[in-house]
């Protein structure tokens, strides 16, 4: 019995220890199976497409603008021409062609506005770029030829030699029409879901909000400018023909469409005339040039300035009152009423 006892103890023993063994063993292979088991479950387990956020080089401000409230946070947008530069005279450097040709997208209004444009595009030629013309399509104008069938021969003349020293004589200035700024945005909005379709519904979605403001200030401009005293405005940069043309105003250019352009003497005497004729009592500049020629016309006729803003970048002034697309042309809107109402 004492042997029975005490080899029924020992197999007891020897069960309790290969018990303990296999316990240990089935633990370490459960964690070892529980972390391959979850590493394996990372690695083979479906996962949602990443989503691709586009990366987009803009021209200009109200390029920038336009593609921003479209895309939101879904995309990177850089704006390639600085704050405070004036557009007319940029020109891309080789670090900014190399940064163009490794983004997704690149929007531009066209119209020639950006005469680099085509260089860009031949540099990139083969990349995957998408080019983005946000003018096409619409009805592009040449320099100021509204006026040239709303006034006087006097003034026609003015225009003509204007045109002389416009661009090719396309004006580019489509976005300071915003029934125009409506077509620019679904243009862009139409190229960036063919470059992301994944996101085609929220461009759309950001379009749309974006769009119904800019009708909104397209009905503030209607009915602001329906009855007022006189219907036309002086300008010294001719960047106001579409904006002009859309709500039946006529613009009266110091300059051509270059802003930086000096008219000849005949033409400022031929603006002074035409002010003095019609009384003409505020003389608009524009944000980022001189405003001298503006000043010099104001001083002979006894007349005030003030700001008609191109929006082809934003001032330093424009960036600390938060001023955006909408903001600078409801402040346009302010300057015309009361010039058109004196």
């Amino acid at each position: 019995m004492k042997f029975s006892i005490r080899h029924l103890a020992v197999l007891s023993l020897s069960s309790l220890l290969i018990a303990a063994g296999c316990g240990n063993n089935n633990a370490s292979t459960n964690t070892g199976s529980s972390t391959n088991t979850s590493a394996t479950a990372t690695a083979e387990a479906p996962t949602a497409p990443a989503s691709h956020k586009l990366n987009i080089k803009v021209s200009f401000y109200p390029m920038y603008e336009f593609t921003k409230n479209i895309t939101g946070d879904l995309a990177d947008v850089e704006a390639l021409i600085p704050p405070g530069i004036e557009p007319h005279d940029w020109e891309p450097t080789a670090q900014d062609m190399a940064q163009i040709t490794k983004a997704d997208v690149l929007v531009y209004n066209g119209a020639g506005m950006e005469n680099w444009v085509d260089q860009v595009l031949d540099s990139a030629s083969g990349s995957k770029l998408v080019a983005v013309e946000a003018s096409k399509g619409l009805d592009i104008m040449e320099g100021a030829e509204e006026e040239e069938d709303e006034h006087d021969h006097s003034h026609e003349h003015a225009h003509e030699e204007g045109e002389d020293h416009d661009h090719g004589g396309l004006d580019p200035h489509v976005w300071l029409d915003p029934a125009l700024a409506v077509k620019e945005v679904r243009n862009i909005e139409a190229a960036l879901a063919a470059a992301a379709p994944e996101h085609a519904e929220a461009f759309k979605a950001n379009a749309d909000a974006y769009i119904s403001k800019l009708e909104a200030l397209d009905q503030e401009f209607r009915e602001a400018t329906k009855e007022v005293k006189r219907k036309d405005f002086i300008t010294q940069h001719a960047a106001f023909g579409y904006l002009a043309k859309e709500y039946g105003l006529t613009q009266v250019p110091i300059a051509g469409l270059s802003p930086e352009e000096e008219p000849s003497a005949a033409k400022m005497a031929e603006i002074v005339e035409f002010a003095k004729m019609h009384n003409v009592k505020t003389i608009f500049f524009e944000t980022l040039v001189s405003s001298s020629v503006a000043d010099t016309i104001a001083k002979e006729i006894g007349a005030k300035t003030a700001v008609l803003n191109p929006i082809e970048g934003l001032t330093e002034e424009d960036r600390s009152h938060n001023l955006d697309y909408l903001g600078i042309m409801l402040q346009n809107l302010e300057a015309l009423k009361i010039a058109l109402n004196e």
